[in-house]
């Protein structure tokens, strides 16, 4: 029953969204919230344990953000137990997606999600941001719940293409965060957004070049 009720409101946060809620993608998304469930147990990955609180607060908060993602490559920074990084891949097959966390048993985690899923696009690197190289450099670095922005950026601007972007997941609006931003970059856009059956606020950061 619990299953079919988390098919039923991935369906329904999906349409909400905009994105084809096709039965694959439904599957396979609610794959992915049965192995965390499994795995929370013994290794503690998120604080949600319920799957049904997890569709709103993990699944469909991650996908807020596929609207504003460009280019080919994408960094998931601090990816903790695979979010956005997983549900963006899912929904994302043509883009490519590295997931990036200093933590190993949450890297053991995405690296078991990535083949339980059999995920072409993703792969998973255990590292802190100020070790990680990657050539050639990503066109998204995004963020959700990894660091204040003034810091995100500074760990991670060596890994962004020069024309690229930045986006930070955020829930009040962190004008204090956007004043503080590092020279040489400004915030190009701040976006509300709304995660289906989740009432709390939302806010998306577009952080570019100056």
């Amino acid at each position: 029953m619990v299953v079919a009720i988390v098919e039923d409101r991935l369906r329904e946060g999906l349409t909400a969204l905009g994105i084809p809620a096709d039965d694959e993608l439904i599957y396979r998304l609610a794959d992915f919230l049965r192995l965390l469930a499994k795995w929370n147990q013994a290794w503690n990955l998120t604080s949600i344990r319920d799957p049904l609180a997890m569709v709103p607060l993990h699944i469909l908060d991650s996908l807020t953000v596929r609207p504003l993602l460009a280019g080919q490559r994408i960094l998931d920074v601090g990816c903790g137990a695979g979010l956005p990084g997983i549900p963006l891949a899912l929904t994302e097959p043509a883009r490519e997606f590295t997931l990036l966390d200093a933590t190993l048993k949450k890297i053991r985690f995405v690296r078991q999600a990535i083949g339980t899923l059999k995920l072409r696009n993703a792969r998973a690197e255990h590292s802190r941001i100020e070790d990680y190289a990657a050539v050639p450099p990503f066109d998204t670095v995004l963020c959700r719940a990894f660091a204040a922005l003034p810091d995100f950026i500074r760990g991670a601007e060596r890994l962004l293409a020069p024309d690229g972007q930045f986006l930070a997941l955020k829930g009040k609006l962190p004008a204090v965060e956007i004043d503080a931003l590092p020279a040489g970059w400004r915030a190009a856009a701040v976006t509300p957004v709304t995660v289906p059956g989740l009432d709390a606020e939302r806010h998306i950061i577009r952080v570019v070049r100056a």
